[in-house]
């Protein structure tokens, strides 16, 4: 089977997938007897973040963490809806990624039924404000203490929607607020126009 033909057999995310594996920072935990640089490592670092998101359906992380679990979370999430629980490889996959074994209830019973109509994908990935720290400041993006951090959730979650500033108007912004009394003007100009010309015909027609 050439290369072509892999996805007969693989189904694809619905999400941009990164080239190369991204480069994740080290962690003191989980403890491991493994070396901190090794695949292994971030393996374990990795389940035990996929885990917590399928519980709690919402993190906040770094970005590159966050688009690694993100990765795994889909294909994780893709793999149950499409076998079931009754696929044993499945079954193997997910007892080993899913840490917590109520997480395997929750993913079978609770996201599989919500998540298999979804056209899209199954988690949201968003950007978080620049990250505060004990410095009033803030952590600079020149400081090495700098992480870019975002959330990562599944979708039809039960907390309140997050939304980028840009997405709404708001009205107390300079330039919405320039743009109103502009508006503003415009529809008074167009009414005493209006009046202008219904003045203008009353009079003819009384001249008349």
């Amino acid at each position: 089977m050439n290369q072509a033909e892999v996805h007969k057999l693989v189904s694809a995310l619905r999400i941009k997938v990164a080239p190369k594996p991204l480069k994740l920072k080290k962690f003191g935990q989980p403890q491991s007897m493994v070396g901190a640089d090794s695949d292994r490592y971030r393996l374990e670092i990795c389940r035990t973040a996929v885990t917590s998101l399928i519980v709690n359906e919402r993190l906040e992380m770094t970005k590159m963490m966050g688009m690694t679990i993100r990765e795994y979370t889909e294909r994780l999430i893709q793999e149950a809806i499409t076998h079931g629980d009754t696929h044993v490889p499945t079954m193997n996959m997910v007892d080993w990624w899913l840490q917590d074994k109520s997480a395997i209830h929750k993913l079978f019973k609770v996201l599989v039924p919500r998540l298999k109509d979804q056209p899209h994908s199954y988690t949201r990935y968003f950007y978080s404000p620049i990250q505060a720290s004990s410095n009033m400041h803030g952590a600079l993006p020149t400081s090495k203490s700098y992480r870019d951090k975002v959330v990562v959730e599944l979708v039809g979650h039960p907390f309140p929607s997050l939304h980028y500033s840009n997405t709404e108007p708001n009205k107390k912004m300079i330039h919405n607020v320039l743009l109103g009394e502009a508006r503003r003007e415009m529809r008074l100009q167009k009414e005493f126009d209006q009046r202008q010309v219904a003045e203008a015909k009353t009079l003819d027609s009384e001249v008349d």
